[in-house]
Protein backbone atom coordinates (compact mmCIF):
# COMPACT_ATOMS: atom_id res chain seq x y z
CA UNK A 1 0.00 0.00 0.00
CA UNK A 2 1.79 3.05 -1.19
CA UNK A 3 2.01 6.55 0.40
CA UNK A 4 2.60 9.83 -1.11
CA UNK A 5 2.88 13.41 0.04
CA UNK A 6 0.05 15.86 -0.46
CA UNK A 7 -0.62 19.40 -0.20
CA UNK A 8 -3.38 20.38 1.96
CA UNK A 9 -4.58 23.80 3.09
CA UNK A 10 -5.95 23.35 6.99
CA UNK A 11 -7.25 26.06 9.42
CA UNK A 12 -4.66 26.78 12.17
CA UNK A 13 -7.17 25.63 15.01
CA UNK A 14 -8.07 22.24 13.30
CA UNK A 15 -4.16 21.46 13.24
CA UNK A 16 -3.74 21.74 16.71
CA UNK A 17 -7.09 19.87 17.26
CA UNK A 18 -5.38 17.06 15.64
CA UNK A 19 -2.06 17.41 16.85
CA UNK A 20 -3.45 16.90 20.79
CA UNK A 21 -5.48 13.98 19.80
CA UNK A 22 -2.29 12.14 18.00
CA UNK A 23 -0.32 13.06 21.29
CA UNK A 24 -2.70 11.26 23.12
CA UNK A 25 -3.34 8.18 20.99
CA UNK A 26 0.50 8.20 20.33
CA UNK A 27 0.66 8.61 16.65
CA UNK A 28 1.60 11.40 14.19
CA UNK A 29 -0.04 13.92 12.62
CA UNK A 30 -0.85 12.73 9.26
CA UNK A 31 -1.24 8.80 10.54
CA UNK A 32 -4.03 10.60 12.64
CA UNK A 33 -5.67 12.66 9.99
CA UNK A 34 -4.69 9.62 7.49
CA UNK A 35 -7.23 7.31 10.02
CA UNK A 36 -10.05 10.04 9.86
CA UNK A 37 -10.21 10.00 5.94
CA UNK A 38 -10.01 6.64 6.17
CA UNK A 39 -13.00 5.94 8.72
CA UNK A 40 -14.93 8.02 6.98
CA UNK A 41 -14.67 6.86 3.71
CA UNK A 42 -15.24 3.45 5.30
CA UNK A 43 -12.05 2.50 4.10
CA UNK A 44 -9.29 0.13 6.07
CA UNK A 45 -6.21 1.15 6.60
CA UNK A 46 -3.21 -1.46 8.06
CA UNK A 47 -2.92 0.93 11.13
CA UNK A 48 -7.03 0.34 11.60
CA UNK A 49 -6.58 -3.17 11.27
CA UNK A 50 -3.50 -3.61 13.97
CA UNK A 51 -5.82 -1.14 15.96
CA UNK A 52 -8.47 -3.50 15.74
CA UNK A 53 -6.33 -6.54 16.35
CA UNK A 54 -4.71 -4.82 19.42
CA UNK A 55 -7.94 -4.07 20.81
CA UNK A 56 -9.16 -7.50 20.77
CA UNK A 57 -5.75 -8.81 22.21
CA UNK A 58 -5.97 -6.32 25.16
CA UNK A 59 -9.48 -7.31 25.46
CA UNK A 60 -8.67 -11.03 25.98
CA UNK A 61 -5.82 -10.85 27.92
CA UNK A 62 -7.62 -8.49 30.42
CA UNK A 63 -9.64 -11.47 31.51
CA UNK A 64 -7.19 -13.67 32.39
CA UNK A 65 -5.44 -11.78 35.42
CA UNK A 66 -2.12 -13.26 35.43
CA UNK A 67 -1.70 -10.77 32.28
CA UNK A 68 -0.99 -6.74 32.53
CA UNK A 69 -1.29 -5.17 28.89
CA UNK A 70 0.88 -2.12 28.20
CA UNK A 71 0.48 0.58 24.75
CA UNK A 72 3.60 1.26 23.24
CA UNK A 73 4.32 4.34 21.27
CA UNK A 74 4.34 2.25 17.53
CA UNK A 75 0.81 1.54 16.48
CA UNK A 76 2.82 -1.50 15.33
CA UNK A 77 3.62 -3.13 18.61
CA UNK A 78 2.25 -3.60 22.60
CA UNK A 79 3.70 -5.50 25.28
CA UNK A 80 2.31 -8.05 27.51
CA UNK A 81 3.62 -8.70 30.93
CA UNK A 82 3.58 -12.03 33.43
CA UNK A 83 4.95 -13.03 36.93
CA UNK A 84 6.90 -15.92 36.99
CA UNK A 85 6.42 -17.61 40.40
CA UNK A 86 10.00 -18.39 40.64
CA UNK A 87 12.97 -17.25 42.70
CA UNK A 88 12.85 -13.49 42.68
CA UNK A 89 9.73 -13.78 40.37
CA UNK A 90 10.66 -12.45 37.51
CA UNK A 91 8.43 -10.76 34.64
CA UNK A 92 8.39 -12.36 31.59
CA UNK A 93 7.33 -10.24 28.53
CA UNK A 94 5.50 -10.65 25.10
CA UNK A 95 6.50 -8.26 23.03
CA UNK A 96 3.46 -8.34 19.97
CA UNK A 97 4.78 -6.99 17.26
CA UNK A 98 1.89 -7.13 13.93
CA UNK A 99 3.03 -6.04 10.05
CA UNK A 100 1.14 -3.88 7.75
CA UNK A 101 1.13 -6.33 5.60
CA UNK A 102 -1.17 -9.41 6.33
CA UNK A 103 -0.48 -12.55 4.99
CA UNK A 104 1.10 -15.21 5.00
CA UNK A 105 2.43 -13.80 8.41
CA UNK A 106 0.48 -11.53 10.17
CA UNK A 107 2.87 -10.54 13.17
CA UNK A 108 5.74 -12.16 15.36
CA UNK A 109 5.72 -12.71 19.51
CA UNK A 110 9.06 -12.28 21.07
CA UNK A 111 9.17 -13.54 24.53
CA UNK A 112 11.99 -12.29 26.53
CA UNK A 113 12.99 -12.12 30.68
CA UNK A 114 15.40 -9.72 31.94
CA UNK A 115 17.72 -11.79 34.12
CA UNK A 116 21.13 -12.23 34.53
CA UNK A 117 20.93 -15.69 36.25
CA UNK A 118 22.42 -18.21 33.82
CA UNK A 119 20.50 -20.93 35.19
CA UNK A 120 17.06 -19.66 34.66
CA UNK A 121 18.42 -19.02 31.26
CA UNK A 122 19.44 -22.65 30.32
CA UNK A 123 16.26 -23.30 32.02
CA UNK A 124 14.08 -21.21 29.92
CA UNK A 125 16.21 -22.35 26.48
CA UNK A 126 15.09 -25.99 27.39
CA UNK A 127 11.66 -24.92 27.61
CA UNK A 128 12.24 -23.26 24.35
CA UNK A 129 13.51 -26.06 22.60
CA UNK A 130 10.84 -28.57 24.35
CA UNK A 131 8.23 -26.10 22.89
CA UNK A 132 9.64 -25.82 19.48
CA UNK A 133 9.51 -29.69 18.91
CA UNK A 134 5.98 -29.73 20.36
CA UNK A 135 4.73 -27.09 17.95
CA UNK A 136 6.74 -28.93 14.92
CA UNK A 137 5.40 -31.89 16.15
CA UNK A 138 1.55 -30.97 15.61
CA UNK A 139 1.63 -27.79 13.56
CA UNK A 140 4.88 -27.89 11.42
CA UNK A 141 3.03 -29.26 8.78
CA UNK A 142 1.07 -26.04 8.32
CA UNK A 143 4.15 -24.02 7.70
CA UNK A 144 6.23 -23.65 4.59
CA UNK A 145 9.26 -26.12 4.63
CA UNK A 146 7.09 -28.07 7.10
CA UNK A 147 8.70 -25.79 9.99
CA UNK A 148 7.54 -23.51 12.45
CA UNK A 149 8.88 -19.88 12.09
CA UNK A 150 10.65 -19.48 15.46
CA UNK A 151 13.98 -18.32 16.30
CA UNK A 152 15.67 -19.13 19.77
CA UNK A 153 18.81 -16.99 21.43
CA UNK A 154 19.48 -17.37 25.33
CA UNK A 155 16.89 -16.42 27.26
CA UNK A 156 14.64 -15.63 23.93
CA UNK A 157 12.39 -16.71 21.92
CA UNK A 158 10.31 -15.51 18.84
CA UNK A 159 7.89 -16.81 16.91
CA UNK A 160 5.91 -15.84 13.42
CA UNK A 161 2.44 -15.87 13.73
CA UNK A 162 0.60 -17.64 9.98
CA UNK A 163 -2.25 -15.83 8.89
CA UNK A 164 -5.22 -19.06 9.35
CA UNK A 165 -5.63 -20.67 6.52
CA UNK A 166 -9.83 -20.33 6.74
CA UNK A 167 -10.66 -17.49 4.77
CA UNK A 168 -13.35 -17.36 7.86
CA UNK A 169 -10.84 -16.89 10.44
CA UNK A 170 -8.99 -13.79 9.09
CA UNK A 171 -11.03 -11.54 10.56
CA UNK A 172 -9.51 -9.09 12.56
CA UNK A 173 -11.50 -10.62 15.70
CA UNK A 174 -10.42 -14.20 14.84
CA UNK A 175 -6.85 -13.03 14.67
CA UNK A 176 -6.98 -11.14 17.98
CA UNK A 177 -8.37 -14.36 20.00
CA UNK A 178 -6.10 -16.54 18.00
CA UNK A 179 -3.07 -14.52 19.22
CA UNK A 180 -4.48 -14.40 23.03
CA UNK A 181 -4.98 -18.01 22.90
CA UNK A 182 -1.45 -18.66 21.96
CA UNK A 183 0.35 -16.59 24.32
CA UNK A 184 -2.28 -17.80 26.85
CA UNK A 185 -1.29 -21.55 26.26
CA UNK A 186 2.36 -20.30 25.95
CA UNK A 187 2.14 -18.73 29.49
CA UNK A 188 0.29 -21.41 31.00
CA UNK A 189 2.79 -23.87 29.77
CA UNK A 190 5.97 -22.46 30.72
CA UNK A 191 4.91 -21.82 34.11
CA UNK A 192 3.98 -25.62 34.55
CA UNK A 193 6.87 -26.36 33.04
CA UNK A 194 8.98 -23.38 36.11
CA UNK A 195 6.76 -25.77 38.74
CA UNK A 196 7.78 -29.26 38.23
CA UNK A 197 11.55 -28.48 37.78
CA UNK A 198 12.19 -32.04 39.62
CA UNK A 199 9.62 -34.22 38.08
CA UNK A 200 10.64 -32.99 34.15
CA UNK A 201 9.09 -36.19 32.41
CA UNK A 202 5.78 -35.64 34.48
CA UNK A 203 6.08 -31.40 33.14
CA UNK A 204 6.68 -32.09 29.36
CA UNK A 205 4.09 -35.00 29.87
CA UNK A 206 1.56 -32.29 31.12
CA UNK A 207 2.53 -29.76 28.50
CA UNK A 208 1.76 -32.17 25.57
CA UNK A 209 -1.23 -32.99 26.97
CA UNK A 210 -2.14 -28.61 27.20
CA UNK A 211 -0.94 -27.88 24.25
CA UNK A 212 -3.12 -30.57 22.26
CA UNK A 213 -6.21 -29.28 24.37
CA UNK A 214 -4.93 -25.81 22.70
CA UNK A 215 -4.93 -27.40 19.44
CA UNK A 216 -8.26 -29.02 19.36
CA UNK A 217 -10.07 -25.63 20.50
CA UNK A 218 -8.51 -22.96 19.41
CA UNK A 219 -7.47 -21.59 15.81
CA UNK A 220 -3.70 -22.50 14.47
CA UNK A 221 -1.51 -18.94 13.57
Amino acid sequence: MGRSVYSLVLIDDVVDAIDKIAYEKKTSRSNLINQILAEYCSYSTPEMRMRDIFEGVEQMMSDWESFQVQLQPSDAMISIRSALRYRYKPTIRYMLELYRTCGPTVGELRVSMRTQSRQLIEILNDFFDFWFALENKYIGSLFPHGEVFCEITPGKYARQFLLPQDSARQTNEAIAAAISDYIHVFDTCMKLYFAHLDEPEKALAALEKKYLQYRKNSVMI
